[in-house]
């Protein structure tokens, strides 16, 4: 039952459906890992790096919205529960404790490299039958290639 009725068919809502709660648990985990490197990161570039982590997490918490409320517009009901995000999220787990600056951009581009690997991945199922999701996740994928570009160039060859 849907208590909101898209016009796109059946088939299609299932492949927009998965693809959109896909990017909505990669995201929410997204900002949870850039949230907890912000608060453990220690080393000489603290500080520029702590502020480049919140900017990752601006941009996950806004697009996490807008996959979210992509999918309920279409009738779909997002699920963004800390044990959806837990059993589903294609992001590896953080190391407990304090990480030295250049062990919390690695982090970073990990996490952010997995993310845009499984958006893409998205972005091919989607194409071919919704060209409104597809140019959600193109802008989404778009920003986060920024920030893979920008970690990378913190470390160097990291």
């Amino acid at each position: 039952m849907y208590a909101i009725k898209s016009t796109l068919p059946d088939a299609t809502l299932k492949i927009v459906g998965e693809a959109l709660q896909g990017a909505l648990v990669d995201l929410i985990d997204l900002s949870l890992v850039a949230k907890q490197t912000h608060w453990n990161i220690i080393g000489s570039r603290f500080r520029s790096v702590h502020l480049q982590l919140d900017e990752v997490v601006e941009t996950a918490r806004s697009h996490s919205d807008i996959v979210a409320e992509r999918a309920a517009a279409l009738g779909l009901s997002p699920d963004g529960r800390a044990s959806t995000v837990a059993a589903t999220t294609g992001i590896a787990k953080v190391a407990d404790g304090w990480q030295q600056d250049t062990q919390a951009i690695r982090t970073m581009v990990d996490a952010l490299g997995a993310v845009i690997v499984r958006m893409r991945e998205r972005l091919d199922d989607v194409g071919p039958v919704d060209s409104v999701t597809e140019d959600v996740l193109i802008q989404l994928v778009k920003e986060l290639e920024k920030h893979h570009w920008m970690f990378q160039a913190e470390n160097g060859n990291a």
